[in-house]
């Protein structure tokens, strides 16, 4: 049986210095993406100009706002039977398609997978306050976006993300996933390199640790419901 077809979701707002670098590692598997929806929210600078011109790419103008309406809207348009998530400012290693497309054929009740990822901090940058810095010093699981590919019935049964998340909205939406017993699957690679810069949306923004506690606690609430 053929390879299963992969939609590339790529979320961004003035991304123009990292996205060419990011677009450029998706074709490094010998199985290749369908189409590459690159969500634009909205940017200022030559963000699309550069996404349109690399080829199946399709730039989607956002209509709501946020990231995680970013990735809903995404989500919407793909229609892949896997879908692939990818930051403008991170990168895929050769063959993380291959890889994780062909452990999902292979292994068809597996709804989700994630590969392990490197941080790497980009030349002359500083760590954002409060990033981690253990993390640069080796490969560790990748329970993040960058790494993920899905099918999209995982989205029908454990719904979109959560726009109420500025940010860790995928921390929310894998906790979700976990309370719903969705199948998954960490892969040992190491196939994800995640860039360390000042301006990391994810890495830097001053209510992470509110909105990580948040996504714990309704975790914590769906368990408890669960057990009434």
């Amino acid at each position: 049986m053929p390879f299963p077809s992969v939609s590339v979701i790529l979320v961004v707002r003035n991304g123009e210095t990292y996205i060419a670098d990011a677009l450029r590692s998706i074709p490094g598997s010998s199985i290749k993406p369908m189409e590459i929806l690159v969500v634009d929210g909205g940017s200022t600078d030559a963000t699309r100009d550069i996404a349109a011109g690399f080829d199946q790419v399709r730039v989607i103008p956002q209509t709501g706002r946020g990231i995680a309406n970013a990735y809903n809207e995404g989500v919407a348009a793909a229609r892949g039977e896997l879908v692939a998530f990818i930051s403008h400012d991170d990168a895929w290693e050769p063959g993380k398609l291959d890889r994780q497309v062909t452990y999902m054929h292979e292994h068809p009740d597996v709804m989700i997978s994630f590969t392990h990822v490197q941080h790497v901090l980009d030349a002359g940058a500083t760590p954002p306050p409060g990033f981690r810095r253990e993390l640069l010093d080796g490969p560790v699981p990748g329970y993040i976006m960058e790494t993920l590919v899905a099918r999209p019935e995982a989205f029908a049964i454990v719904g979109p993300f959560d726009p109420s998340f500025a940010v860790a909205e995928d921390t929310d939406w894998f906790a979700r996933a976990r309370d719903k017993g969705l199948s998954s699957a960490l892969l040992p690679e190491t196939l994800t390199v995640k860039r360390v810069h000042g301006t990391n949306a994810s890495l830097n923004a001053p209510q992470i640790n509110g909105l990580l506690l948040k996504a714990l606690r309704g975790s914590i609430a769906r368990k408890r419901a669960g057990e009434a």
